[in-house]
């Protein structure tokens, strides 16, 4: 088997995976305002599998401002849809047209953290594939972005229980390291959830 065909069965298998999976829902109970995000997988030439993330750019006004995390961002009221709001958040941020250049996969669990220092926010991570050779670039909402080997990232390797300062206080969370990147947060239990649908 080449490489190609490895990394084209592997996607199947994720694809079918996603299919059988029924993905929890978060109760809506007011108030709260959605969002989506979208993991971005393309194949490799060396058989491999990975995924895009992005480091969030500085702000103030951003609880997540110079994380670790996925393309995504607030449901508008514009969107047809979550999947709509995955798409257009991922265009803008890194300019990844998943509907022309990919394929929208399936949906995981809703997040929805509740804790007074994060908004409410109920969060759909979509899974896509996005084709061999197609670039990304950052916009100004983008401090960064790099693609991470699929294996290594969901590894046990790589995860480590880690001391995070957040606004302040210390606190030790699982974590996801990679490259120098710190992957914490709602992101890394994205990241569990995903590894747990798709094994």
């Amino acid at each position: 088997m080449n490489a190609e065909t490895s990394a084209r069965a592997r996607l199947a298998h994720i694809a079918v995976a996603l299919r059988a999976h029924a993905p929890t829902t978060a109760q809506r109970d007011p108030p709260f305002f959605e969002a989506a995000v979208a993991l971005v997988l393309r194949a490799t030439a060396t058989d491999g599998i990975e995924l895009l993330f992005i480091k969030r750019a500085a702000r103030d006004s951003d609880v997540w401002s110079g994380q670790i995390a996925l393309p995504g961002g607030r449901h508008a009221p514009a969107d047809r849809s979550l999947e709509a709001t995955a798409v257009r958040e991922t265009l803008e941020e890194v300019a990844l047209d998943l509907r022309r250049d990919g394929t929208i996969l399936g949906t995981l669990d809703e997040l929805r953290p509740r804790t007074p220092v994060l908004p409410p926010v109920i969060v759909r991570p979509f899974v896509a594939t996005i084709a061999p050779g197609i670039s990304a670039s950052m916009s100004d909402e983008v401090a960064d972005l790099f693609w991470a080997p699929l294996d290594i990232v969901l590894g046990p390797a790589a995860a480590v229980e880690t001391e995070i300062e957040v606004r302040g206080l210390r606190t030790r969370r699982p974590a996801i390291h990679y490259g120098g990147h710190i992957i914490w947060g709602m992101t890394e239990r994205i990241l569990r959830n995903f590894a747990e649908v798709v094994a």
